[in-house]
């Protein structure tokens, strides 16, 4: 159940019942994990454990190969070798920690999964120290202290103490620490290393410590004998290692009772830690049971702040997707219905571009009106080919237009342009309104909005370009025409014109008559009443063209393209949230659904 509960992740919600292996530098505290494990660990003199290590046992009972699964950070590694533990050990602290004799608190889980192991999980932490030695920094004591503290003071941990023989284990840092967590002793055990180093006669003060005379302990003390450096250097082999303790006790005058008691040897020791963990496992699975419900039920609560995310759950984020998207086209249907936007109305935005357009157009009427002026009057001067006096070549009138209408271009084209600026601001505005915390999807909607845009200005482009090549054919209806002409009350001034005395007899041949005769007098009004007319079509066909492609026929087309995104889609990914919210919400979801597991999984043994 343990197993399942640190394979879901349940750590990160609360401690759970394990075993932390804490000692002085060159205590053997690597030789012991080395002689439970079978496998050799990284040693050497100063520190050689940089990281906690969770050292996972787990017996084959049928038989099968031996097989290591190493994880840290984003890494898992699986092996096959057991003389590759070192290496990778290594490779993993100086990742962690870097190179050199830095320490870190990220945590490298080992699995060893074999059939001459026991069923055990251990947390081996750095060797306490006190004198700092080159490249380490000056409170390197004090950094593996509070290392320490963080796991021996959870009430969930059982603080194996790794103590030598040779030494007073009243001085011992590492037990004064487990003193000072686990003041009765209730959760400590102790295992005293090198046997074969302590001084002849001194072997009953070594009885007084194992009978807990000197420091008592609940959980009592084991005395074992592992490789030491000799062992390693003359290439004993764990399997002999493990021949010679047996031997080493069983022959021994003062330590060979101790087999009886199965208080001597890793073996026993093996058997010991594990029946110690089952049996601490059990007493804590009722503190466990509430402290998942007190944290599922602070999760809830906490969830409540946050708005509704996506599901976790594969199956569930399509629809989740659909909705988001549908929400989306809504709000671009509405935006194009009604104008209403974060910034206003868009059609507030929209309407002082166009009257700019429109202002231009008016403004261009007294440019024309001068220009055609000035061209009937300099007529005969400039432009009078081989027709008689008083008549013009209606073709040079016709080029004058065609030049003027075709000037309107430019400005027509900047108008599309700043209606394009408006209103693809306007959609990604939407898009960020709608797909805040979604980058993945955003980008694509933002990059749909953009491209969709372009082909549309080009669509408009080509129209402008069509309508003022129209407009250079200088044409209307006759109706229209001469409606416009009653309108302009161009008959009345043409009377007035045609009432003018005509000079006779000897004057005949006057200017006054050539002038009075000379009907040219009258195109520069019958071209502006023109004029008039191309410029209502064109102050309402060049915004009525943008409109319609670049803001309704876009949105439709957005529309389309942003449900097909739904088709074929990585979903998972389009649904990744970057904001601080979407990582808070996910993660307490993920939370809850560990938590959720652990609490059917623990309710089967309550």
């Amino acid at each position: 159940m343990i197993d399942f509960m640190r394979k879901i992740g349940i750590e990160r919600e609360l401690a759970l019942p394990s075993i932390a292996v804490v000692g002085d530098q060159s205590s053997g505290k690597s030789s012991v994990l080395e002689a439970l494990s079978g496998v050799a660990l990284p040693r050497g003199s100063g520190i050689v454990t940089r990281c906690p290590l969770e050292l996972k046992l787990r017996k084959l009972n049928n038989g099968g190969d031996w097989t290591a699964v190493i994880a840290y950070k984003d890494v898992r590694e699986t092996f096959n070798d057991p003389s590759d533990v070192g290496n990778y050990v290594r490779r993993a602290q100086d990742m962690l920690a870097g190179d050199g004799v830095g320490i870190c608190d990220d945590l490298i889980s080992l699995e060893i999964t074999s059939p001459d192991v026991s069923n055990l999980t251990l947390i081996d932490l750095p060797g306490i120290t006190r004198v700092p030695v080159k490249g380490q920094p000056e409170d390197i004591g004090d950094q593996i202290r509070r290392l320490i503290l963080t796991f021996i003071a959870k009430k969930e941990t059982i603080i194996l103490v790794v103590v030598p023989c040779n030494i007073d284990i009243a001085t011992t840092e590492a037990l004064r620490m487990a003193q000072g967590v686990d003041s009765d002793g209730s959760r400590t055990l102790a295992i005293l290393t090198k046997p074969d180093l302590v001084d002849k006669g001194a072997e009953d003060d070594i009885l007084q410590v194992l009978q807990g005379k000197v420091v008592p302990l609940k959980k009592g003390y084991t005395i074992v004998r592992c490789r030491g450096q000799s062992d390693i250097n003359e290439c004993v082999s764990l399997a002999e290692a493990t021949r010679q303790e047996n031997e080493f006790f069983m022959s021994h005058t003062h330590f060979s009772y101790l087999l009886d008691e199965e208080r001597a040897t890793t073996t026993c020791l093996a058997k010991r830690l594990s029946k110690e963990l089952v049996e601490h496992i059990k007493a804590s699975l009722p503190s466990l049971r509430d402290q998942i419900k007190i944290n599922l039920s602070c999760v809830r609560i906490e969830l409540k702040r946050y708005d509704e995310g996506p599901p976790l759950e594969p199956e569930r984020m399509g629809p989740y997707l659909s909705k988001k998207i549908l929400a989306f086209s809504d709000q671009i249907s509405e935006l194009c219905r009604t104008g209403e936007s974060g910034n206003g109305n868009l059609y507030s935005l929209l309407r002082p571009v166009f009257n700019q357009w429109e202002c231009h157009l008016s403004d261009s009427k007294s440019s024309f009106r001068e220009l055609v002026r000035e061209m009937t009057e300099k007529y005969d001067e400039v432009l009078r080919g081989r027709e008689l006096v008083t008549f013009s070549d209606y073709c040079a009138y016709e080029s004058m237009v065609k030049k003027h209408v075709g000037d309107l271009k430019q400005p027509a084209m900047d108008t599309l342009k700043l209606i394009r600026g408006i209103v693809q601001k306007e959609f990604m505005v939407m898009c960020e309104l709608c797909f805040p915390n979604f980058p993945h999807l955003r980008r694509m909607i933002l990059n749909k909005i953009d491209d969709i845009q372009s082909k549309q200005e080009n669509k408009v482009d080509k129209r402008i370009h069509e309508y003022i090549n129209m407009e250079k054919l200088v044409y209307t209806q006759d109706p229209i025409f001469t409606q416009k002409i009653v309108d302009f009350k161009f008959v009345e001034r043409r009377q007035e014109y045609e009432s003018v005395c005509l000079d006779t007899g000897e004057n005949a041949t006057s200017p006054k008559n050539c002038a009075v005769f000379d009907t040219r007098n009258l195109t520069p009004d019958k071209l502006i009443i023109y004029y008039e007319i191309v410029y209502q079509r064109l102050a309402d066909y060049i915004p009525m063209v943008i409109l319609l492609f670049m803001l309704k026929e876009a949105a439709v087309i957005l529309r389309t393209h942003a449900m097909d995104l739904r088709d074929g889609a990585d979903v998972v990914k389009l649904l990744e949230e970057d904001s601080e919210a979407g990582r808070q919400r996910t993660d307490l979801y993920q939370r809850m659904e560990r938590l959720h597991l652990a609490q059917e999984r623990i309710s089967i043994f309550l």
